[in-house]
């Protein structure tokens, strides 16, 4: 049987394409018989979008809607679709018509199967070159530093299980690391080949600033879910590193300053006009900072992170009392 479904759609000026987008959608959950909700998130439009939602809620009782006072980013707007959702299941796709609704069967029964998350991969796409092959390093990078072996870790539509978005937190721009968070907190992640439709509506609002932004990203997310709950792990050992370092060529040009002015045959050395001074200044400067940011992350995760939030829970049975 499947399961109660929450529709999902981020939209920013996509106004020509809502209502062929509603209609689509409505003829797959009809064929289907689908129980569905359909969540739109105007996230600062600034054409009709609101206007033809408003429309179309007024038509479709399975509508819902928000709408945001100004551009906020697609990870605020599923944010806010997320909290909406009331369905054990939930769906998300663009808002262009390049995502196919007659793919959500096919998410649905890969989700069935067992997966927690199931991510879409646009394996043939209908996209300029010069959007497809920074996508592609980027998906590469994201595979290699995480471990969560996607080929497609920006494609918009994926299903999620309701518990999935309890426990993942998405601010910035981190939405597209959602299947890489969770499988950080213990979930399983699937991928599905989805037929992807050229644009036929305005254009990309992503450029190559959105690759800059998104590795700036993914060095956050390996970070999050590799030592989120260690800091002083990655921090102290690098500035360990780097005050052994200072401290052991500061040992070295002492050595040598005082073997300089105490042994036979050696010519006295000054010590201030040597650069390798400065340098391992540096290096123990910068390894006591490290050091002492690793101990106050510490001390904020000690006494600010909620317990809960340090594990995820898959099961449980809880023994009777006794009688």
């Amino acid at each position: 049987m499947i399961q109660p479904l929450s529709i999902v759609i981020p939209v920013f000026n996509e106004a020509p394409s809502l209502r062929q987008l509603h209609a689509e959608i409505a003829e797959v959950l009809a064929q289907h018989d689908y129980t569905a909700e359909i969540i739109f998130v105007d996230d600062g439009s600034r054409d009709e979008s609101w206007t033809v939602i408003r429309e179309l809620a007024a038509q479709d009782r399975r509508v819902r809607a928000v709408r945001f006072r100004r551009n906020f980013g697609k990870a605020a707007a599923l944010s806010a679709g997320f909290a909406m959702a009331r369905n054990a299941r939930v769906l998300t796709m663009d808002a262009d018509l390049q995502d196919d609704p007659r793919e959500m069967p096919n998410f649905l029964a890969k989700v069935e199967e067992g997966f927690d998350v199931v991510s879409g991969w646009k394996k043939i796409r209908h996209d300029p070159w010069h959007k497809v092959l920074p996508s592609r390093v980027f998906n590469w990078m994201v595979s290699s530093m995480t471990g969560v072996r996607l080929h497609d870790h920006n494609c918009g539509m994926k299903c999620y299980r309701r518990e999935v978005l309890g426990e993942v937190i998405l601010y910035g721009e981190l939405h597209r690391f959602v299947p890489v968070l969770a499988a950080a907190r213990g979930f399983t992640v699937g991928e599905l080949v989805i037929h992807h439709r050229p644009r036929r509506f305005g254009k990309s609002k992503y450029g190559f600033s959105r690759f800059v932004k998104g590795f700036l990203d993914l060095l956050t997310v390996r970070f999050l879910t590799g030592f989120g709950q260690r800091p002083q792990h990655v921090l102290g050992t690098v500035g360990l590193i780097s005050f052994g370092l200072g401290a052991l060529i500061l040992t070295y040009l002492a050595a040598l300053w005082t073997c300089s002015r105490t042994l036979p045959g050696w010519t006295p050395i000054t010590l201030h006009d040597r650069p390798l001074v400065i340098y391992a200044t540096g290096l123990l400067l910068l390894g006591g900072q490290l050091m002492s940011m690793g101990f106050l992350a510490e001390l904020f995760l000690a006494y600010h992170v909620r317990p809960e939030r340090t594990y995820s829970v898959a099961e449980r049975i809880d023994a009777q009392p006794p009688a």
